[in-house]
């Protein structure tokens, strides 16, 4: 068994998909339902991330978020950002901390995680 598809509820489908698309460089499969639609990598393998119209209430912290993985940390951070993720401050951040926290643009957040440490 293994992971297949991580599931994001959202509520604005054409603008998750604008969003994560580009933030992971991944592809959307055929949609046929017209109220989710999965991603999958452009190369290679790895779980794909799928996007479901659904409102859910918010919780934080999340009880589940992606680590998104990078050696160029600072300039991820910059483009997600520009892409319209917002950088989330958080006061018990460890000073030592590898990660930043981010939130897409509907607020599921994620964090960016620097690998070249």
């Amino acid at each position: 068994m293994r992971v297949g598809s991580i599931v994001i509820r959202v509520e604005d489908l054409d603008r998750q998909v604008t969003f994560w698309t580009a933030a992971l460089d991944d592809v959307p499969r055929e949609r046929g339902d017209p109220g989710f639609v999965v991603l999958r990598p452009r190369e290679g393998a790895g779980p794909n991330v799928s996007l479901d119209v659904a409102r859910s209430e918010r919780t934080i912290p999340p009880r589940i978020h992606l680590d998104l993985y990078t050696d160029e940390q600072d300039a991820e951070v910059a483009r997600l950002v520009a892409l319209g993720a917002r950088e989330v401050a958080w006061a018990a951040m460890p000073a030592d901390a590898d990660f930043r926290i981010l939130e897409d643009p509907e607020g599921n957040r994620f964090c960016v995680v620097d690998t070249s440490c």
